[in-house]
């Protein structure tokens, strides 16, 4: 979200909705007849009295000064963030100047929990640089019982998968997925929450449909190769011993040097399951030309707080995380104000996006995808089977798109903004074929996000 008082259109605001029943709800709040006292600050708060069902009105406060993203305070009772008045708040701000003034200092129930946000922002920077000096020697040894732990799961699992191949493949269709989620509970147990993730994937295998058999052994051959990484990572080159560590889930903090460039926000989405939201936020460097991967995690049923819609630009930092090949990096400081990007990035052909996952797999065998953005494609159907391409008129080639994005409404959004023309797509090309995430149409820098 943008900082400082920078509007933010209202495509940006309903990309901030926890799920789609509160994009509709926070559309209707989105107009000025419910509000009252509403305003905003010059350091980026906005609050203002929504009208609901009680005697009194829900107090609603947006602090959007913090780089990790927006934050939300309201009197209602929903347990979604941001709830829908923090949405209509926000696209009330977002399209009318004046029903959203500018104001020298908020009410006293809004200064009251902006104050309180900061002051806590100042003690945890303090503690963090408490905790830069604390006891080396402890947190070494706090490592090495985890990758004891680690190590002893990795073991368990090269004896499960020893198992499946020696009773044959056949046993993992009639076992059903119970085996699975028990081997990857184990995986919890051992601290290694990535292996955890990889091996309840493979219970999914054996209803997949025809082939499934070729598909579970290619991933029983990554798990393998990722285990003998593990119990080998002495003799492995640091880089490749960094990306074991990532793909096995251990922490592996951004050790970079800070990059700074304007990083065009190319998408962002969210994934969950019955822990955890993950958010995903692509960015491109103007300058730099680099691509990076920013992840946000929350709570199970609630959004992670970090939030960059999509079509800003920032002036920031970003620390890359150590690993080959890795494009994974957290946000720093941030030098100024987000603003509308400008332009669109840089494209490629189709063949050049395989040639990069290609190039990719070489210094990371696990990676499902890499980001790419593809220049004047054009979205095509396959009469025999169903399925979509992207086709590249001056190649004579095409990519085909991924079941699970031919599920989404996002492929009619893409097909509705080319017309039969081509277009600029950015999206993660993988073995699975090209997910597209975010389009422009010819002649435009306003992206349409398929997400």
């Amino acid at each position: 979200m943008t900082q400082q008082g920078v509007r933010p259109t209202a495509e940006q605001v309903l990309a901030l909705a926890p799920d789609a029943s509160s994009r509709k709800a926070g559309s209707k709040l989105g107009v000025a007849g419910p509000w009252s006292g509403a305003g905003s600050g010059g350091e980026g708060a906005v609050w203002g009295l929504c009208k609901g069902s009680g005697s009194k009105p829900y107090q609603t406060v947006v602090d959007l000064s913090d780089p990790a993203g927006p934050a939300y305070r309201c009197s209602c009772p929903s347990r979604k963030f941001p709830c829908k008045h923090a949405l209509g708040l926000l696209l009330l701000w977002a399209g009318d100047e004046g029903a959203v003034p500018a104001s020298d200092g908020a009410p006293d129930w809004a200064e009251q929990w902006l104050a309180g946000r900061r002051g806590r922002a100042e003690v945890e920077k303090a503690q963090a640089k408490t905790g830069a000096a604390a006891d080396p020697g402890a947190a070494r040894k706090r490592a090495e019982r985890r990758d004891q732990r680690v190590t002893a799961g990795v073991t368990e699992l090269e004896r499960r998968l020893a198992d499946l191949l020696r009773d044959g493949l056949a046993s993992a269709e009639r076992a059903g997925y119970g085996m699975w989620e028990e081997t990857a509970a184990r995986m919890v147990d051992a601290q290694a929450p990535g292996l955890a993730s990889r091996v309840r994937e493979l219970g999914a295998i054996p209803a997949s449909g025809a082939g499934w058999p070729a598909r579970l052994l290619e991933e029983c051959a990554l798990l393998h190769l990722l285990d003998q990484g593990w119990l080998h990572r002495e003799r492995l080159p640091d880089a490749l011993a960094a990306t074991v560590r990532t793909r096995l889930g251990l922490p592996t903090p951004a050790d970079g040097v800070p990059l700074r460039d304007h990083w065009q926000v190319l998408a962002q989405y969210d994934t969950a399951d019955t822990k955890l939201t993950t958010r995903r936020i692509w960015l491109h460097g103007t300058a730099s030309g680099h691509t990076r991967l920013l992840l946000s995690f929350g709570a199970a049923g609630r959004a992670p707080e970090l939030s960059l819609p999509v079509g800003l630009s920032l002036d920031a930092d970003l620390s890359g995380h150590p690993g080959a090949g890795q494009v994974r990096a957290t946000l720093g400081e941030r030098h100024a104000p987000a603003a509308p990007a400008a332009s669109r990035p840089p494209g490629i052909t189709t063949t050049q996006a395989l040639d990069s996952y290609g190039e990719a797999l070489r210094e990371d065998p696990w990676l499902d995808s890499v980001p790419v953005t593809l220049n004047e494609v054009t979205p095509v159907p396959e009469n025999t089977s169903g399925s979509w391409h992207l086709a590249d008129p001056d190649s004579d080639t095409a990519l085909p798109l991924t079941p699970s994005f031919l599920a989404r409404p996002g492929l009619w959004r893409l097909v509705a903004l080319s017309g039969g023309a081509p277009l600029t797509v950015f999206g993660e090309c993988g073995h699975r074929g090209f997910t597209p995430l975010t389009a422009w149409a010819a002649g435009t820098a306003e992206p349409v996000t398929l997400c």
